[in-house]
């Protein structure tokens, strides 16, 4: 099964296109959770982030499609952190049967880009992830490995083009012959899409990081690369609405899936949640937010129309 198969199979499952990002921050865990363990022991901060994460993805499993794993705050701890990671993407890769994205934003050239690649990529591979998040400011040299071995895994890729953060515009918005980066790297980026689609399929695999804090910029990408999958970051927490990611999906609801990492992991810390569960009750407040992001897409993106389709 290609990535952009499987990303069509696990959203018309749950019929609704959430991402859910794993980024464990220790001090926002629940005290009832993280009372026992030192914050200066690396281990047992891991083991911390396996019993929570591994929570998270029991609650959200029956209800999304798919779940990113933001490397960096697992890489931080060590090989402890990273024996974490490595645990939690099998679980639900195996577990669970949810798509994974390996949120790392490689790159590199040659024999190292490579490495990354092969190390990452695919069900076989060290880590087993689905995807993995790259970046492209080294060229399109930097991509090549990245595709090369997502082709041969029947993995994906995310290439960063409009970036959610304020300053990504200081490179990504700067215009060279009259035309601005990010347009440019989208047009490669539709290139390599439509060089990776299978026969039947509309997109192919891969795919554009564009946040939804841009949503003019995210409608003009979605024309320029009507072909791409988008892995759209920025929703919640960032300030991004579900109105403002309405433009990166196609007319029946696919093409992109839709990021929530703070808004969902640490609900219980934040209005109306925080009001209604509490703490204590973190666990509820998980479900009722992810809960909520589903209905607010549904109502207010094409998302909606994925309810009626009765696809498996």
């Amino acid at each position: 099964m290609t990535f952009s198969r499987l990303l069509i199979e696990t959203i018309y499952s749950k019929k609704n296109p959430v991402l859910v990002g794993l980024d464990p921050r220790f001090d926002w865990i629940p005290e009832a959770i993280r009372r026992n363990a030192d914050p200066k022991n690396n281990e047992q901060v891991a083991e911390v982030f396996k019993e929570f994460c591994r929570e998270i993805i029991d609650i959200v499993a029956p209800l999304v499609p798919a779940i990113k794993l933001q490397a960096a705050f697992f890489e931080q701890y060590g090989v402890h952190g990273m024996s974490t990671l490595h645990w939690l993407i099998h679980y639900i890769r195996i577990k669970k049967g949810l798509a994974v994205i390996f949120d790392g934003k490689r790159n590199d050239i040659g024999s190292t880009a490579e490495a990354y690649a092969a190390g990452i990529l695919g069900e076989h591979s060290s880590w087993g992830a689905d995807a993995l998040t790259v970046s492209p400011y080294l060229g399109d040299d930097s991509l090549e490995p990245f595709v090369k071995t997502a082709v041969e895994r029947n993995a994906g890729i995310f290439v960063l083009v409009k970036t959610s953060n304020p300053g990504g515009k200081m490179i990504q918005d700067l215009v060279v012959d009259g035309k601005t980066i990010y347009r440019r790297i989208a047009e490669y980026v539709q290139q390599l899409s439509l060089s990776t689609q299978a026969r039947s399929e509309r997109y192919g695999n891969i795919g554009a990081v564009v946040g939804a804090t841009w949503s003019e910029q995210l409608a003009e990408l979605r024309g320029v690369m009507p072909n791409t999958w988008f892995l759209v970051p920025g929703f919640g927490s960032q300030g991004g609405s579900a109105k403002d990611v309405a433009a990166a999906f196609d007319e029946n609801g696919l093409g992109a899936i839709i990021n929530n990492s703070r808004g969902i992991l640490f609900a219980y810390r934040q209005e109306p949640f925080q009001s209604t569960f509490g703490e204590t009750k973190w666990q509820q407040a998980v479900e009722a937010a992810t809960i909520q992001m589903i209905e607010q897409l549904r109502a207010e993106t094409p998302a909606g129309k994925l309810t009626n389709n009765n696809t498996k």
